[in-house]
Formats: C-alpha cells, sequence, structure tokens
C-alpha cells in the first residue's frame, strides 16, 4: 500500500531552518530534522528500488545516510560568498551503478517548501563530457528528437538549465538542433506541490515521472558509453 513519507512538519522545519539557519539552532532541532526529514526521505529511497529498478536495472536507490542517494544537509561554504551552513531543502538522487566511472545521468527527487520537483539528466557536465554530449547529438539527431522533442514529453516537461548565446565551437550552426547544442544542461522535471509531497501520492508521482524521463537518461547513458 502507498504510504506518506513526509507531512506538514517537515515543510515547517525547512522554513524554520531557513529562517534560522544556524548550527547552534540546528543542533537545538536535530531530533526535528531526523523525524522530519531524514528518517521519512531514507524510507522514501528503500521504497523506490524496487520500481527504479524495473525502468533501469543499473540504477540505484542507496540508503545510507551519508554518501548514499540522500544528499548532505550541510552546505559546501569553502568556495561560496554564502557562507549560511545548512540548505533549506533536502534531495536525493537515484544515480548509474558505475557513476564512480564515469560521469551519468541521474533521476532526482527536491523537497523545499514551494518548490518541490523531480527530474532527471545530467547538470553541468564537465568540459569533456559536455563536448562528448553535443557531438552525440549532432551525430544522432533522430533518437534524440524521440527522447526530448516529442509531443508527450513537450506536453509535460521542458529541459532546464542554461545556454550558451552562440553556438559552440566545432558545431555546425546550421544544424537542425542548433539550441540543444548550444545546452550546458541536459536536464528535465516536473514540480509537485506540498500536498503531493505530504501523501501517498509521492512515490508513484515519482516513479511516473522518472519512467517518463527515461529515454532521456538513456540517451545521456549512450553518449556517455554506459548501460541503460
Amino acid at each position: 500500500m502507498p504510504v506518506a513519507y513526509f507531512s506538514p512538519a517537515t515543510f515547517r522545519f525547512l522554513r524554520a531552518l531557513d529562517h534560522h539557519n544556524s548550527r547552534e539552532w540546528f543542533h537545538d532541532h536535530k531530533a526535528d530534522y531526523e523525524r522530519h526529514v531524514r528518517e521519512p526521505f531514507l524510507a522514501l529511497i528503500a521504497d523506490m528500488q524496487a520500481p527504479l529498478a524495473k525502468i533501469s536495472p543499473h540504477y540505484r536507490a542507496d540508503t545510507r545516510k551519508n554518501g548514499g542517494s540522500l544528499f548532505r544537509i550541510h552546505r559546501d561554504t569553502r568556495f561560496s560568498n554564502n557562507k549560511l551552513p545548512y540548505k533549506p531543502w533536502q534531495g536525493a538522487r537515484f544515480f548509474h551503478e558505475r557513476r564512480h566511472e564515469i560521469a551519468a545521468p541521474s533521476f532526482y527527487v527536491h523537497i523545499q517548501p514551494g518548490d518541490c520537483f523531480a527530474g532527471g539528466g545530467m547538470w553541468h557536465p564537465e568540459p569533456d563530457d559536455l563536448k562528448r554530449i553535443r557531438s552525440f547529438i549532432a551525430d544522432n539527431p533522430a533518437a534524440w528528437k524521440k527522447a526530448t522533442h516529442g509531443k508527450a514529453f513537450r506536453e509535460r516537461f521542458q529541459l532546464w538549465g542554461e545556454s550558451l548565446s552562440r553556438p559552440p565551437r566545432g558545431f555546425d550552426p546550421a544544424h537542425e538542433l542548433i539550441d540543444d547544442l548550444k545546452r550546458k544542461d541536459f536536464a528535465a522535471g516536473q514540480g509537485f506541490d506540498e500536498t503531493i509531497a505530504c501523501s501517498p501520492k509521492l512515490l508513484p508521482t515519482l516513479v511516473d515521472i522518472y519512467r517518463q524521463l527515461a529515454p532521456l537518461n538513456d540517451y545521456l547513458c549512450a553518449a556517455q558509453e554506459l548501460e541503460f
């Protein structure tokens, strides 16, 4: 039976964290974080493995508290002008089994007051990976159009991220997919509201989004010479 993972208390905690955002406050409210955010998120990750395996046997939902699918709530402030210690959101990614060998697309879910969404693809790929993806699109346009330009995709999703203002060096400016070749990111997804996030509909909603985005990740895996 579908279950509800998050609750209004999840979003109350994240709003309060956004307002206070100090190590002292977080330490005093860590039990609330564990109860209302981390523990339900880990339960969601655990329940995602079986349906995820039906989408692709090469993707993993890792329930480890550290180093698994769940992102750290702590911010890395070493190279950022923003020195606030915590993220006012919690996210998880479901990654390819070979992610440590080669950059791979992932599936993602983001829980934040006013900004919940799920998606898939590759965000800010490194220069070599970016060039490889662009070259693959240039050489295999039909499969890319099938994955991302079809009616079902366009009615539900849009590709996210930044693009170059000019065609990338080495690519034909007249290529039929030049707008896609300009992209710096190859990711797409869909938002959902807190009502869905706090209901038993969350897991089937995520599975449906990932299933619909599987052709995008399949294509990006092919560009990286990975199995899907």
